[in-house]
């Protein structure tokens, strides 16, 4: 996980937990193809609580991990 993404997490009031239950068990949204260092690839899921929506930015790197670069707190118009 980048530090810009620890710093949104602490930002939204999010834990390592919600962003974990939010990858394992949310869903793909979307892939953005616009940036040159990659594809990015946006998972929307629930936190732990299962009522807060969370939105987690990555992408896979050379060595095949997926590093998170971004997370945020989705507002119900986001959602």
């Amino acid at each position: 996980m980048s530090v810009h993404a620890m710093d949104e997490m602490a930002e939204d009031d999010l834990d390592i937990i919600d962003i974990e239950h939010a990858v394992l068990n949310g869903h793909l949204d979307r892939t953005e193809r616009d940036d040159s260092r990659g594809a990015r690839y946006v998972i929307e899921g629930a936190a732990a609580d299962e009522q807060t929506a969370v939105g987690v930015v990555g992408r896979f790197t050379s060595t095949g991990r997926y590093l998170i670069i971004a997370v945020y707190a989705m507002t119900e118009r986001e959602a």
